[in-house]
């Protein structure tokens, strides 16, 4: 008798649905990602350029959305500072997505021992705020994106590693895998060949939603001055910039890095969110 081997739809099966939001949303999202990419190359003034006396200078020909407290132009500045604000966001989500995939999966298909002292360390983790330990790392390490990224892959890992695990427990239970698994076909082979593309669908959706709660994250950071370097642009650290000229009623160069960073998240929590539950109704 000959086995069967069946295997769910993977990532080019998800057909998301079509709704007005959702499209919105997924266009801004390309939009932000074009910006930060060709910002380098499309920015109108130099974003470091200091023009003191033309200090909070409004929007004109020149300065389409005018200028901050020290002369920089702000159109340059947000755009260019796309690339900081979501350099940071990805390199969270790639780092705790590839360690919580491999530290879920490890402790779905061992068991025992393992899965219980893998399962206890990520509920450790949850108890520690990422915030907190994203400002302990970088008193050590100083400025710079290094340390907030590595501080918040360690408080993102658990999300990824709990969901791997469920996911990865329920497709062991599926009949294909036993198949394989008469044929010969190791454990490695098995989880990386056909137990991953199965879940990725799932996994993609929950690390959309944390690539939006990340830029959040790590734009509080720079915020309290605490991420980027101050000369760097950066949507958070433009926001902690234009305080001053809030006070003397220039909000504006504070309140459009905010509009992005809002609209920025939104965007990426509709698309996660529209993809997951696209895949939950496949499921059903």
């Amino acid at each position: 008798m000959t086995a069967v081997l069946t295997r769910r739809p993977g990532l080019a099966k998800i057909r998301t649905a079509r709704s007005p939001l959702y499209l919105v949303c997924l266009g801004l999202v390309a939009l932000i990602t074009a910006a930060a990419l060709l910002a380098p190359w499309g920015v109108p003034h130099d974003p470091n350029t200091v023009d003191l006396g033309n200090a909070l200078a409004g929007p004109s020909a020149e300065h389409l959305l005018g200028v901050d407290a020290a002369g920089r132009d702000t159109l340059s500045r947000l755009l260019l500072g796309a690339r900081t604000s979501l350099l940071g966001p990805l390199g969270v989500v790639a780092f705790s997505t590839l360690a919580g995939v491999a530290v879920g999966m490890t402790a779905a298909w061992r068991g025992g021992w393992l899965d219980s002292v893998l399962s206890r360390s990520t509920e450790l983790v949850f108890a520690f705020p990422g915030m907190l330990l994203a400002i302990l790392i970088i008193s050590v390490y100083g400025e710079g994106l290094f340390a907030p990224v590595i501080a918040l892959s360690i408080a993102y890992l658990p999300y990824v590693s709990r969901l791997t695990r469920s996911l990865v427990l329920a497709e062991r239970e599926r009949p294909y895998v036993s198949a394989y698994q008469v044929q010969g076909h190791s454990a490695l082979q098995i989880c990386l060949r056909h137990i991953l593309p199965n879940i990725a669908p799932v996994v993609l959706a929950q690390s959309t939603i944390n690539f939006g709660y990340a830029l959040m994250d790590l734009a509080s950071l720079s915020f309290l001055g605490l991420g980027v370097p101050a000369l760097t642009p950066d949507w958070g650290r433009m926001v902690f910039d234009g305080q001053t000229a809030i006070q003397h009623g220039y909000p504006l160069s504070a309140i459009l890095p905010c509009v992005f960073i809002v609209l920025t998240v939104v965007a990426f929590n509709v698309v996660g969110e529209r993809w997951a539950d696209r895949v939950a109704r496949r499921d059903r």
